[in-house]
């Protein structure tokens, strides 16, 4: 069963039809670029998915449940993470301790969160931590950490939460291009392991080559292209699309 199935998503402003109609599944272990111009309407494709708008029509089907214009709190406890261009961390807290809040959130036991509860999940959220690759960072604040570093944290938060699907909102922004290819191979290789499905929206199409399994092309809320980087590279239209965007295209 696929992760995520969208059918027919539709969404206007005004005269404006931001998203138009369309269609696309996730797998599990399946990472699927959403790209585009800036306005071709991939944030709004996002608000929707998660909650934080309705759409005017179309289906969100996860896991084959129907959660088509579910509050934001419920579409989160059914199983969809989000990671956003700029990181949610408690920058007075250990980064251990920021992955603690997010176990305790998850299990409803939030409240529980005063001096005493220091060490619940801390062992589960040591483990995250070694999964993103900062375990070593674990009793250090989350503000002095470095960008990439955030970025590693953010993740493990996400994680905490045992997403179905991770949606990635211009995960890499500000990050320089070596941090942005580990990071995103780091993703890849979490979706591979442990089976998650990854939505993410990215400008880098080195970093979108890199990684994806597939790609979508969004232009005007309308779906244009669909397929592996080859397929995308080759395509007329999205080169059409792209011209004078400022994307990069890593000389490919």
């Amino acid at each position: 069963m696929n992760a995520l199935v969208v059918s027919g998503l539709q969404k206007r402003f005004g005269g404006v039809m931001a998203v138009a109609g369309i269609s696309f599944a996730v797998a599990p272990g399946e990472m699927l670029a959403l790209i585009g111009p800036n306005g071709a309407g991939k944030s709004t494709c996002f608000n929707m998915l998660n909650g934080q708008l309705r759409p005017d029509g179309g289906r969100v089907m996860l896991a084959g449940r129907d959660i088509t214009g579910l509050a934001p709190r419920r579409v989160f406890r059914l199983g969809v993470g989000r990671t956003f261009q700029i990181t949610a961390t408690f920058a007075s807290m250990t980064v251990r301790e920021n992955v603690q809040m997010a176990l305790l959130s998850h299990a409803g036991e939030i409240r529980r969160f005063w001096r005493p509860a220091a060490a619940m999940h801390a062992a589960e959220a040591q483990a995250l931590l070694a999964r993103v690759g900062m375990d070593g960072q674990a009793h250090r604040a989350a503000g002095v950490l470095a960008y990439g570093d955030l970025k590693r944290l953010e993740l493990a938060v996400a994680l905490a939460h045992a997403p179905r699907l991770l949606l990635m909102d211009e995960p890499t922004a500000g990050m320089a291009p070596a941090e942005r290819v580990a990071l995103m191979r780091l993703a890849r290789d979490l979706a591979t392991t442990g089976g998650l499905a990854v939505l993410f929206t990215e400008h880098d199409m080195d970093v979108v080559f890199d990684v994806a399994d597939r790609i979508l092309v969004l232009a005007r809320g309308e779906l244009i292209a669909e397929g592996d980087a080859a397929a995308i590279r080759a395509d007329t239209r999205v080169r059409q699309v792209y011209l004078g965007s400022g994307v990069t295209t890593g000389g490919h």
